[in-house]
């Protein structure tokens, strides 16, 4: 046969060999598994009543009222294209301005400082209630800067103040450095209110995994005096704050591994790493750093927001919380997402966030109560959670059941 592969007919043979693959790939493309969970019938399209938010128009590029898979590739490809820099400036909305890396400290650690995002025309003359944001990652990565998106979203309603807080990770410090961080900038942000126009009676905070854990921390753990640390200028202000919006963190250590098994108490985890070794020899230091060890029945509102499929902190967590909030009667709402993993939760989760802020910080008059919220398209071991849980498809965390 190699007679016929001639120099006149190997250019024009291997051109087509390549444009027949990279169409083969192009129609291969698997949708995301975001796409999936909104696709809840499963015909290959999102339509307007799966996908109610504002950026369904962004996305439907040929404005059918229907995306596509492939529309959905190239809006994140562009959107990918076109997102700041890690560590760089975040793009904003128009009518939102940032102060970036605030050192809240008094040190030069770039750590420890915090991002507050203002509307550029607040909603009303009076001071501003304030959502700090606390970053996840195992307490061993993550960045504040992350969060922007997120933020600018209450900021840019003139409603609220929004800060993103930083704090030293485990290859720089062990428990409780991470807790001081925190509280530190609560301090900062309570003296400084007036440079800023912030409200300091009304400042929420609202934590992913890691960050879930320590929000939960400065929930529980406002009148105790030995976590407080001695970091910065303002040793005079209380860390206390007027809400919590726990989404999947960590709240008792132990429990953790009693659930999912000690066997994954490993030195190299990343609790080990926060807490300076493992669990099973640490218990003192894991009672310390858990948040359920320090309720009482003068902390704060919560939100627990959690998914049943979560492989990574296991949905018992914030049910132990919130069985232990109720014990001291303290508000706890508890969104129970059935069939969701660490995160990536349906629209309908940031709609309750939101009505719990505006309940607590702007004095709204919600009712709001434990739910259940359906995870679209999660039916069957073939999910987004199923998948996620095969091993390398979340890296080492997720693939030993460690905990965030």
């Amino acid at each position: 046969m190699n007679r016929f592969l001639t120099r006149g007919h190997l250019g024009p043979l291997l051109l087509a060999v390549v444009m027949s693959t990279v169409a083969a790939l192009a129609v291969a493309q698997p949708p995301s598994d975001r796409f999936r969970q909104l696709d809840r019938d499963g015909d290959g399209v999102v339509t307007r009543s799966e996908f109610q938010d504002a950026i369904f128009e962004k996305i439907d590029a040929d404005a059918d009222g229907r995306i596509t898979v492939e529309e959905e590739r190239q809006f994140l490809k562009k959107r990918l294209a076109g997102a700041a820099p890690a560590g760089g400036p975040p793009r904003l909305p128009d009518n939102v301005k940032a102060e970036l890396d605030l050192p809240y400290a008094g040190t030069d650690n770039p750590k420890q400082r915090l991002d507050l995002y203002l509307p550029r025309k607040p909603a009303a003359d009076k001071p501003l209630p304030v959502i700090a944001f606390i970053h996840g990652g195992g307490w061993k990565s993550g960045d504040k800067r992350g969060a922007a998106g997120l933020l600018a979203g209450f900021t840019q309603s003139g409603n609220y103040a929004t800060a993103s807080i930083g704090y030293r990770l485990t290859d720089e410090a062990s428990w409780p450095a991470q807790i001081h961080d925190c509280k530190a900038a609560i301090r900062w942000l309570r003296a400084n209110a007036a440079t800023y126009n912030l409200d300091p009676d009304r400042i929420g905070v609202m934590g992913t995994s890691a960050g879930g854990h320590l929000v939960a921390m400065l929930g529980t753990s406002g009148d105790v005096a030995e976590l407080e640390g001695s970091l910065g200028e303002h040793r005079d202000q209380s860390s206390r704050v007027k809400c919590v919006v726990d989404q999947f963190g960590p709240t008792d250590f132990t429990a953790i591994f009693t659930e999912i098994g000690w066997a994954r108490d490993r030195p190299d985890g990343a609790v080990a790493l926060l807490l300076g070794g493992p669990v099973s020899e640490r218990r003192d230091a894991s009672r310390a750093a858990s948040p359920i060890t320090y309720i009482s029945k003068d902390d704060p509102p919560f939100m627990c927001v959690h998914g049943t499929d979560d492989a990574v902190v296991p949905f018992s967590q914030s049910e132990l919380l919130d069985k232990a909030l109720a014990g001291v009667d303290v508000e706890c709402v508890l969104l129970k997402i059935e069939g969701a993993g660490h995160g990536g939760f349906p629209p309908a989760v940031a709609d309750r966030i939101r009505k719990f802020f505006d309940k607590h910080l702007r004095g709204h008059d919600h009712t709001l109560a434990d739910e259940h919220i359906e995870e679209p398209g999660r039916t069957g071991g073939n999910t987004p959670a199923a998948r996620r849980n095969e091993p390398g498809d979340r890296g080492r965390e997720q693939k030993t059941g460690s905990t965030p």
